[in-house]
């Protein structure tokens, strides 16, 4: 019995996929990626740490410099 041309499409559509799930040529850049969105969310939390520190430095910064506006 004759292979149908959609029974060919699959079958060479089958092998195009196995053969992108046994390449390693991109790991290298999915690892830098990975490595990248780490550092990231890393960079983001430690932002969001910083925030309240700068706004009490903020405060008091405002806060002096209002007091000596007003000359006292």
């Amino acid at each position: 019995m004759a292979a149908t041309r959609m029974q060919l499409n699959l079958k060479q559509g089958g092998r195009s996929v196995g053969g992108f799930i046994r390449d390693e040529t991109a790991q290298d850049l999915v690892e830098y990626g990975l490595l990248l969105a780490f550092i990231a969310l890393a960079g983001a939390a430690a932002f969001l740490g910083m925030s309240q520190s700068a706004n009490v430095l903020w405060s008091a910064a405002n806060s002096g410099l209002a007091a000596a506006n007003s000359g006292s």
